[in-house]
């Protein structure tokens, strides 16, 4: 177990009671020990994870925070990570071709996309060292949404990075030998949104409270299940159901009313709501993660219990 500075003892001995609770139930179902993993490094795992999403919890939420990761495919990603061929092979088992499906996709084409899944390939084993130990992308996962979920975003970030790369690399007299100044450009359609309701919108998510923050973020963006995201805050499943329903229309409500203080008529509201969320330059994934203390351990869980009859 990772040692605990003694400042923080109180918050130390909550964190150790939790994960010793966690590891013992976790370690033999996350197949930790086969993918490489000792019962000491998938201790240290689940301590840096959880110090770092539920600082100040007690030993009950470390547990509770613990059993809502994806602990498999944490044992799995952490353990290529480390370099155990057994680990890799299962990856390479379970994800290569559907790296090959995402890069092919993003790409829009097959060369270019097998030369970007070869080049994450190098990144996620983890071929070049720092300080003597080797660096794996794969070390920055959490378990907290799905590794194929969390791959998908690590390969579209490194296309888009790889593209402005080459952009800067491109002369312009190299794109005028390529005839690229006679092109006709491409055309890409822009859809205007107004302004008001953007800032309308990041206004009314940023005034939202960390529990509902969370049960957004983990239903919208991690593709948690709600059986997941009730064990977490210890509610039932239905609660969540119902608290998604409810945070959707107030939302949606408090977004008319912002737009109401920026000068727009109720009708010309709902015409200039009448828009896809990803034509909105707001960034709802950080608005959402905008705190990194789990909520279920900053605030009341009666925040996300039973609305009264």
């Amino acid at each position: 177990m990772p040692v605990i500075p003694k400042k923080d003892a109180k918050a130390g001995t909550a964190l150790q009671v939790g994960l010793e609770r966690s590891v013992a139930e976790l370690y033999p179902k996350s197949k930790a020990e086969s993918f490489g993993l000792s019962r000491e490094d998938f201790a240290g795992i689940l301590s840096e994870v959880a110090a770092k999403y539920a600082p100040g919890a007690s030993a009950k939420e470390i547990h509770a925070f613990c059993c809502s990761l994806r602990i498999e495919e944490l044992a799995l990603a952490r353990a290529c990570a480390a370099g155990h061929n057994k680990a890799w092979e299962v990856f390479l088992l379970r994800y290569r071709e559907k790296l090959f499906e995402v890069a092919n996709y993003i790409t829009r084409e097959s060369s270019a996309g097998r030369e970007l899944a070869d080049s994450m390939y190098a990144d996620l084993y983890g071929t070049s060292t720092r300080d003597g130990q080797r660096v794996s992308k794969l070390a920055s996962y959490t378990g907290r949404g799905s590794l194929e979920g969390w791959l998908r975003t690590v390969m579209a970030q490194e296309h888009v990075n790889r593209y402005r790369r080459r952009r800067r690399l491109v002369s312009l007299d190299e794109e005028s030998e390529e005839g690229a100044q006679f092109a006709a450009p491409e055309r890409e359609e822009v859809v205007a949104v107004d302004p008001r309701v953007e800032a309308a919108t990041d206004e009314a998510l940023a005034a939202l409270p960390a529990a509902d923050r969370f049960v957004l973020a983990a239903y919208f963006l991690d593709d948690r299940i709600l059986a997941e995201i009730a064990r977490t805050l210890g509610v039932h499943e239905s609660t969540i159901s119902r608290k998604l329903d409810k945070l959707a229309k107030s939302l949606r409500k408090q977004i008319l009313a912002n737009l109401g203080r920026r000068g727009m008529s109720r009708r010309q509201a709902q015409e200039a709501m009448q828009v896809d969320v990803r034509d909105l330059r707001v960034n709802i994934g950080k608005r959402l993660m905008q705190e990194d203390a789990h909520p279920a351990f900053s605030e009341k869980k009666a925040e996300a219990g039973e609305e009264p009859g």
